[in-house]
Formats: structure tokens, sequence, C-alpha cells
């Protein structure tokens, strides 16, 4: 799906969505359903490169959401460009920063630079109007992720947490979590521990080595795991670092940089991660009610 200023246009407008891809459980245990890098929605807009794993216009009927889950879109946007002041209302809006600086503006009065390993989280609730641009004189990639809250007509809400390189290494990193979820502030603006968010995930990150594996216990009825494309814009077959991701008996799947994956589960389960390539894989694993 070419990625156009109408689109560009529709997603700053984002209306309710359908229902969830329909995922069947054929194992009994996990089932786990590619979304191959190639195949989520993208364009080039020069300012702006950009891949999105949920139909951001309704288009792809199988891909629209996923639990609370609405817009996972990895953005790459040229330096001193970026999305001008727009609107938001009952979306629980988070950045992800991977390389470069981010500069975060809104009606609540914020304004912060945003570097690698910042994950900035906006409770958008009643509504408010931020801007993003690149900052200083090199380009910015990052994945904003949008959730559906859990209880609607908030009051807005502004949160920054820092998260190292160090802290990720070869562990699952819980770095957003629900607002009443242990180890969690969730009036702090700039806290320590996961960022509060008012829906029902948990963000895990990892970068996880080579001939590395991990394992987490998941909790909700469903899953999305994605391989954050570091090795540079793709828009072609997946490549670069690789995972692999167990299921039940007879059931994994490799995935590489700018793959995802549904997962589905009947009931907790340990989801088993290993690094199936040569070079380190930053990986985000969301566990969803």
């Amino acid at each position: 799906m070419h990625f156009t200023k109408t689109l560009l246009s529709t997603l700053l407008k984002l209306a309710l969505p359908a229902s969830s891809p329909p995922l069947e459980n054929s194992m009994g245990i996990i089932d786990i359903l590619p979304r191959p890098s190639q195949e989520r929605g993208n364009g080039d807009l020069g300012w702006l490169k950009t891949f999105h794993t949920f139909s951001v216009d309704h288009n792809d009927k199988e891909h629209i959401q996923f639990g609370s889950l609405r817009i996972i879109n990895e953005d790459r946007v040229n330096a001193y460009s970026g999305f001008p002041l727009h609107a938001h209302r009952e979306f629980e809006i988070f950045s992800y920063l991977v390389s470069g600086l981010l500069k975060h503006e809104d009606s609540m009065g914020n304004v912060e630079i945003l570097k690698r390993g910042d994950i900035q989280l906006t409770s958008a609730g009643t509504g408010i109007s931020h801007s993003e641009v690149a900052h200083g004189d090199t380009p910015v990639h990052f994945l904003q992720i949008w959730a559906f809250p859990s209880v609607p007509r908030l009051k807005p809400k502004y949160f920054t947490r820092h998260f190292s390189d160090g802290e990720k290494r070869d562990v699952w990193l819980r770095v957003v979590a629900p607002v009443d979820a242990e180890g969690v502030q969730r009036d702090t603006r700039e806290g320590t521990g996961p960022a509060p968010v008012q829906s029902g995930l948990t963000l895990y990150a990892t970068l996880l080595s080579a001939g590395k594996s991990l394992t987490q216990r998941m909790t909700g009825s469903k899953a999305y795991i994605q391989v954050v494309q570091t090795s540079g814009h793709n828009i072609g077959p997946a490549r670069g670092a690789a995972i692999r991701v167990f299921g039940g008996p007879g059931v994994d799947r490799v995935l590489k940089e700018g793959d995802g994956a549904y997962i589905t589960f009947d009931e907790a389960a340990d989801l088993k991660v290993e690094n199936a390539g040569d070079i380190t894989a930053e990986v985000l694993l969301f566990d969803l009610e």
C-alpha cells in the first residue's frame, strides 16, 4: 500500500477501527501469524519514510487493530522535518526512539528533545495537540504506537522514561505497563520504571545478542512482536538481524528486521525467543489483554 499525503491526513484524523484480525490457535497453546515487513503499508514522502503495521485508512481489513493496539508506525524523518501541530483524543500514544533526536511540543506546555532509549507517552484523553520534528541535522528513527484507552474521557497527561541499551541487553525489560501494575509511577512525569499506560498492554524491549535466548511469561490472551529495522530503510523482504519465536509443539517462526507477528494464547504461556542470526536484534514484545 503506497503512503500518500491523503493517507497521512487520514492518519491525523483516525476514525474508530473495525474488529481485530482473526487468529485461530490450531495447536491449542500458541499460534503465530507473521506480518512480513514488505507487506506493511509503506511510503516515501521525501521528508518521511514510513511503515505501518495496521491499516491507517481501514482499507486492509485483516490488519486494523489487535487487542488495544491500533497503530505501530516505524518512521524515519529527515532533519528539520516532521509532523506539524495536530490534534489527538482518546488514544494512548507513545514513541520509542531508535536513533536521532525528536523534538516534541504540545498544548500542555511540554517541550522536550527525545533521544535513543527514551519513551515518551501521551495520554491524549479528552484532547491534546502536539508536534514532532527531527531535531538537529540528522534524521530521526522512531516507532510511534497508539492504543485505545481502557477508560474514556481521561485528563490528558504526559510522561517520559529512559532505558539504556545496557538495561535492555539480553533481558525482556518492561518499558510500558498499565497504570495499576506493580512498580508503575502513574503520576510521575519523569520517573523510573515503565511508562504508565491507560490500556490493557505491557510492552517489553530487548537487545538480544547473537546466541542468546529469552523466555517471557505472557499473561494476556494475545501478543504482538516486532523486530526493529535497525540496519537501514528497506522496503523489500526483511533482512538483517533475525529471531526465532517458539510456540507450541511444531510452531515456530523466523522473523527479521521489520517483520512482526500476531500471537494468540488459550492460557497463560511462556514465550521463547532466540537470536537466529549473528548480530544483535532489537525487539519489542506487547503482552495484550
